[in-house]
């Protein structure tokens, strides 16, 4: 049987794309992108000339059986215009299809928009919650910022400039004094990292633009203490100190 790769590609900046991926382009006849025209710029870019199929959130079943066909006989590698093809973007039901007709699976890291926003944080965690892109109703997006109240990691958003502003307010609104770091146009030449509450984010992006990476920090750990922590002042900072001794 056949491989698919699932290749992951650079979310601004072409040459944090890896040199595996590279390889797989360029060694495949052909490639499933979210758009045809973004991933051809980035394949004139390596010198990979394979066919390029349409693979999208509207794509007909009927196009999927042909890409499904096509594995078959060959390789085949999926992408998106940035990132990892599954994560907020589309992929998953061609890798699904794929895995039900016995192909390989085979994944190709790369850059993560989400990775790298919590990576400049400077806030130590154990654990982020991903909320994607929020819902468009303002009812259903507040009820997803509300369940993340007592979430104890990072709470990573993706957001639009055209919602933006309005997800700040929401923000402001449920986690006010909550500080953020707000990452646009992240590995971009216009990539700006800015730090603060969500009232502050307001002021400084009064025309946004470019694609944002939101990271509301959590309660931290306190949230998710055992009862008998909560109890004893004292267990906690010896179990810490304790950690520290390793």
């Amino acid at each position: 049987m056949s491989t698919l790769y699932v290749v992951a590609t650079p979310i601004g900046n072409l040459s944090d794309l890896t040199g595996r991926a590279i390889e797989i382009l360029s060694a495949v006849p052909r490639v499933a992108a979210e758009d045809t025209r973004v991933t051809r710029k980035l394949l004139n870019h390596i010198g990979a000339f394979p066919t390029i199929e349409s693979l999208h959130e509207h794509t007909s079943p009927r196009r999927l059986r042909a890409i499904i066909n096509h594995l078959e006989s060959s390789d085949i590698a999926v992408v998106t215009d940035a990132g990892t093809p599954g994560i907020s973007d589309p992929g998953p039901v061609l890798v699904e299809a794929a895995i039900a007709a016995g192909h390989k699976i085979v994944p190709i890291p790369g850059a993560s928009a989400i990775i790298t926003a919590l990576s400049v944080t400077g806030w130590r965690f154990d654990r982020f919650l991903f909320l994607g892109f929020l819902p468009r109703k303002t009812s259903e997006k507040n009820a997803a910022l509300d369940s993340t109240l007592t979430e104890p990691g990072p709470i990573v958003i993706y957001e639009s400039p055209h919602r933006v502003k309005a997800t700040f307010r929401d923000i402001n609104a449920i986690f006010p004094d909550r500080q953020l770091v707000v990452c646009r146009e992240l590995t971009k030449y216009h990539e700006e990292i800015f730090r603060g509450d969500a009232k502050s984010a307001l002021s400084r992006f009064k025309e946004p633009r470019g694609e944002f990476v939101v990271v509301i920090k959590g309660v931290g750990e306190q949230a998710v203490l055992t009862p008998n922590h909560e109890h004893d002042p004292h267990g906690r900072e010896e179990a810490e100190q304790d950690d520290e001794d390793f």
